[in-house]
């Protein structure tokens, strides 16, 4: 009998242990599944559902766990959506996965421990939303920013659902993915109890209307859109060069002339701009922002805008600029191996027409573990880890403000460079300062053929629902394509495969409520999260404290 009594709650315990892991398990396999790619978008609105009933389980017994129980959720969410990133580095794969996943379940503890200390755990669900959004913004603002998962991303391929981020941004379907998972854990709870009284049917009502409305609303907006008409004809290159094996072992002037051979094909004299992608222009022996007119590239395109006056060149580039005399140095300076000078590495975007004038853009938001590493002294070292993926490589100069290119017809646009693409409000900036026309240029090649180079192009049709802008996309490879407006897509290329397209866009100098406000979700978010905190941490600390003699 003795034996048996030790035994049973140690089987109870494993077995309560081996429940709370296939409930946090099941989590992260319907936030994989949900995923854009995947197919199947709606489970999105139960996939933290399980693990909602982790954190009310432990915190109901007073027990310990939910930091890695979340963890490991998130960990699988991280390693069935992303897995791609391996083809391109396995040590960055397994740092983001372990890290973002950690990120995610300190927010989701913090969140379990404010919920016990304010309301003992009965209520307070909504302080997910504050601090989840507010992680969310964080997160796309620090130098470790990985902000592909941020849970409004996640209806980038039902465009149709959500043309209301043109009044939220993409944060505001953060908040309706974690609005309705609450609700939908207050209906099983209450169907898991027998309990089908008012409390249960107002749950059923709020899933309904916080479904089914802002769906109805997007879908209205959707037929109801109209563009002005104000189009201009572009060209876009994808040239697919290997970027493993071709795009920067060949001869920078061979590859620049079969990009050249490719636009020639589908310019017409109404052509306005033509497009190459991230990366275009590189020439290991440097091209040098002082002394552009020497470089054989940029002669090259010059004598190709002369045979075609009527055309503007947005093309990237890898460039460098030398350090000025007296100018402080950042993280980013390099310097020279045989003199005492420095200099900065940039991943650029040109802009040329038949003026003289180059116009430039630097990339500023920054591929972690490619082009930016921290600068923070504990993490200097892993300086000298950065992923070498061709190009320019290790930590790159950036720019405080994003530069809007101006043609000779006085039409402005947005060069925005591969991963800065991910951050609407980093592109609501160009449009504030007066873009009509978004193109993205990027280079997709390095995932091979994984829904990475899917995902990336997915979040050209968020910005354009965002900002109301049609976007051209031109891939090195990956999909090259068109987006109206309302996030329709046209011209979409094949993976692997070089393609040249042109299509009429239009213009649109209108700016969108997200646009005028950017993330103000997110910042009405901060505030709230910071008072939670400073509440949660009072009434903690008044617990706690033993009571004064009387």
């Amino acid at each position: 009998m003795k034996g048996m009594l030790s035994f049973e709650p140690e089987t109870e315990n494993r077995m309560k242990h081996r429940h709370l892991l296939l409930l946090s398990l099941l989590s992260g396999l319907l936030l994989a599944a949900s995923w854009p790619e995947k197919g199947f978008t709606p489970l999105i609105f139960v996939a933290l559902v399980p693990l909602f009933f982790v954190q009310q389980q432990l915190a109901d017994q007073n027990k310990r766990g939910v930091f890695w129980y979340a963890w490991l959720a998130f960990l699988i969410w991280n390693v069935l959506t992303t897995w791609w990133i391996w083809y391109s580095t396995d040590v960055g794969a397994i740092l983001a996965f372990v890290l973002n996943a950690m990120f995610s379940a300190f927010v989701f503890y913090i969140f379990h421990l404010s919920k016990k200390k304010l309301f003992g755990n009965k209520k307070g669900w909504g302080i997910l939303v504050f601090y989840w959004v507010s992680w969310e913004f964080f997160h796309m603002n620090w130098e470790l920013t990985w902000s592909w998962l941020n849970l409004g991303n996640v209806f980038s391929s039902q465009y149709k659902w959500i043309q209301w981020y043109e009044y939220t941004g993409a944060l505001g379907g953060t908040v309706w993915v974690i609005v309705i998972n609450i609700f939908v854990f207050h209906a099983v709870r209450f169907l898991l109890k027998r309990d089908f009284g008012r409390k249960f049917r107002l749950v059923v009502t709020g899933i309904v209307v916080f479904t089914v409305l802002p769906v109805a609303y997007s879908y209205y907006m959707y037929n109801n859109y109209h563009e002005a008409e104000n189009p201009v004809e572009v060209v876009v290159v994808q040239p697919n060069s290997d970027p493993y094996n071709e795009q920067y072992d060949l001869p920078p002037l061979q590859l620049l002339e079969k990009n050249l051979a490719m636009a020639e094909e589908k310019i017409t004299d109404s052509t306005r701009f033509v497009v190459f992608p991230e990366s275009t222009l590189y020439d290991s022996r440097g091209i040098w922002e002082e002394r552009l007119d020497r470089s054989p590239l940029v002669r090259r395109l010059q004598e190709f805008i002369a045979a075609h006056p009527q055309i503007t060149l947005v093309i990237g580039a890898s460039t460098y600029r030398m350090l000025a005399t007296g100018e402080k140095k950042t993280h980013a300076a390099r310097k020279f191996s045989n003199a005492d000078k420095y200099y900065y590495a940039y991943n650029s975007a040109f802009q040329m027409d038949s003026s003289a004038e180059i116009q430039i853009h630097h990339k500023s938001k920054l591929t972690p573990g490619v082009e930016n590493m921290p600068s923070w002294g504990i993490l200097k070292p892993l300086e000298n880890l950065a992923i070498d993926l061709g190009g320019t490589t290790g930590s790159l100069k950036t720019e405080e403000v994003p530069v809007v290119f101006t043609n000779l017809e006085n039409e402005k646009s947005a060069a925005i460079i591969c991963y800065e693409s991910v951050y609407g409000e980093f592109v609501v900036e160009t449009i504030r300062r007066g873009a009509e026309l978004i193109f993205v240029i990027t280079n997709d090649g390095w995932w091979g053929n994984t829904p990475g180079h899917r995902q990336h192009f997915l979040f050209s049709v968020l910005r354009a629902i965002e900002t109301r802008r049609s976007i051209a996309r031109s891939a090195n490879t990956g999909i090259s394509a068109f987006i109206n407006q309302r996030g329709d897509v046209f011209r979409k290329t094949a993976y692997w495969v070089p393609a040249v397209i042109r299509q009429k866009i239009n213009l649109n100098d209108k700016q969108t409520y997200y646009v005028k406000n950017g993330d103000y979700i997110a910042r009405v978010s901060a505030f709230l999260s910071a008072l939670i905190l400073i509440i949660s941490f009072v009434q903690g600390y008044l617990k706690k404290k033993p009571p004064a003699n009387s």
